[in-house]
């Protein structure tokens, strides 16, 4: 055992990696942390891949970012016939509900994963989010409609940040570009919304001549029918009871659980018809420490988490000037798309019946027969990011391509498509733009949901994660309010007043996309720890 502890033999270790991290010491993580979880991302590489558990775990953690579009498009879509039938002062004022219950979700659970592991903030968040959503479905009044949106946001809102942690703490370098495609269920989840919309609003809505507040009840079933509750709760039903997701083997030693560890990496190469050599002698000797400590039972987790909640999990991403830089610059970057994002997609249904409108067609089917064609495009931007994020030229400091690179040339393109939305005078440009955006929207979030898990530490990534998130939902906030500020009191929009809050979501992806080339830490080609 000295022998192993050795710092001689732990820099051995270390060497035979092909790439390590170059987050180090000094950049949030401990040693002995580093150097545990070297072993265990060569375990993963070399001798568990990339099998069936790994393709079951991007199902399962799909589904989650395919619950949190739905949802996200899902009330931008029922938004125009709430408002004919429950006639609030702002309809605007849901999608706040909603954004609210997102910022305390995403940073409530976020900092969890790191306190009390990832794979119970990855059951309850969907388990929340199904519940509340068919409460929503039977709201009598839009107050009651409001305040449970709010509650279905409290449990989506931790969707992201925890399944991007718990999915590339089990998958092998090589393999982390799948991280990005888990993006293309992100687009799906727009689609899916797209198109059950289509269905049941086109068919059972109220004719959109009928004033706002004279909608009766049974004529407007539609968007009752439409919410996703009964949809996500059938994904948590998958997540909880067929599938047997496994707790992180980083987190696990990041809490001295060295033991778990290895009974999760073997169960996971069971699961993929391998075999490990990694033992927890291994671990131990890095360490050196022979005691194991015991796995705590649900109650007590909950109550250490409470009592220990602090800024231990914070200050680390902050502990360098290049990794203050890079976690500064990225959770603005989050905060700026924040408000961009839901500026211009969470109205995309008011803006498409507003251009129909000044065509000449009211159509509620055409309506969301646009907004479906739209959604289709954004599958194809989330595959030529999977594509492109790994493709780097150049040496030393003259490198161009990775992941900074798609990211910012994706955003930029979307500010650029939004901008020429606001020339547009037919219906067939709106649409025509909307898919070019709806492509590099999807692109960019593909390359931004894989860029920030890998560039936080595992032991910190749960918090990382939560405060970009949080500041992305804080930005879902004021969007909003911008939207009250530039169109009409009934919330609705023309051709001529969607330019306002569509001309601010363009500039904000400028600004960005920016950002986004000075962000010091590229990690295409990297080991996550």
């Amino acid at each position: 055992m000295s022998e192993r502890s050795d710092p001689a033999v732990e820099e051995k270790q270390v060497a035979s990696y092909d790439v390590l991290s170059e987050v180090t010491h000094e950049e949030g993580v401990r040693r002995d942390y580093e150097l545990k979880c070297n072993l265990i991302n060569r375990c993963f590489q070399e001798e568990i891949g990339f099998g069936r558990y790994q393709w079951q775990l991007f199902v399962i953690t799909g589904l989650g970012w395919l619950a949190d579009n739905i949802w996200l498009q899902g009330l931008a879509i029922v938004l125009p016939q709430v408002q004919q039938e429950l006639n609030p002062v702002r309809v605007e004022y849901a999608v706040l509900a909603e954004f609210a219950g997102l910022i305390v979700g995403a940073t409530t659970w976020g900092i969890m994963a790191d306190l009390i592991g990832r794979r119970l903030s990855f059951n309850i968040t969907l388990f929340l989010a199904g519940l509340f959503g068919l409460a929503a479905g039977g709201a009598p009044n839009f107050v009651t409609f409001s305040s449970l949106i709010a509650c279905m946001g409290f449990g989506i809102g931790g969707n992201l940040p925890v399944d991007g942690a718990l999915y590339l703490e089990h998958i092998p370098q090589s393999h982390q570009w799948t991280l990005t495609l888990l993006s293309v269920w992100w687009a799906l989840g727009q689609l899916v919304a797209s198109l059950i919309s289509w269905g049941f609003i086109a068919n059972y809505s109220c004719s959109p001549s009928i004033p706002d507040g004279q909608c009766p009840k049974p004529a407007n079933m539609g968007w009752r029918y439409t919410l996703y509750g009964a949809l996500t709760f059938l994904m948590f039903i998958c997540r909880f009871f067929v599938f047997d997701v496994q707790e992180s083997s980083k987190f696990l030693v990041a809490q001295n659980r060295d033991e778990e560890a290895i009974k999760v990496l073997e169960h996971i190469a069971r699961c993929n018809g391998r075999t490990i050599t990694l033992k927890l002698e291994d671990l131990q000797a890095i360490s050196g420490d022979t005691t194991s400590k015991p796995a705590p039972n649900l109650s007590t987790s909950v109550r250490n988490a409470f009592s220990g909640i602090s800024l231990s999990h914070v200050r680390p991403l902050f502990s360098s000037r290049r990794l203050t830089i890079n976690t500064t610059l990225i959770i603005i970057i989050w905060g700026l798309i924040g408000i961009a994002y839901p500026l211009f997609n969470a109205y995309l249904p008011l803006y498409l019946s507003a251009q129909n409108s000044e065509s000449g067609s009211s159509s509620v089917s055409e309506t969301y027969r646009n907004y479906s064609i739209v959604s289709v495009l954004g599958i194809p931007g989330s595959l030529i990011a999977c594509a492109t994020v790994d493709y780097t030229r150049g040496t030393g400091r003259w490198v161009v391509g990775g992941r900074k690179f798609v990211l910012a040339v994706s955003t930029m393109l979307t500010g650029l498509f939004l901008f020429v939305f606001t020339t547009s005078k037919t219906s067939a440009a709106v649409l025509g733009y909307s898919c070019a955006s709806g492509l590099t929207q999807n692109a960019m979030y593909g390359v931004l949901y894989a860029y920030t898990p890998e560039v936080f530490p595992a032991p910190h990534r749960g918090t990382g994660d939560a405060l970009c998130s949080a500041l992305n939902r804080i930005g879902g906030l004021i969007a909003p309010l911008i939207k009250i500020a530039t169109t009409p009191l009934t919330g609705s929009a023309s051709a001529n007043t969607a330019n306002g809050p569509v001309f601010v979501s363009a500039a904000l992806f400028m600004v960005a996309a920016a950002l986004t080339i000075l962000l010091p830490i590229e990690t295409a080609g990297r080991m996550a720890l």
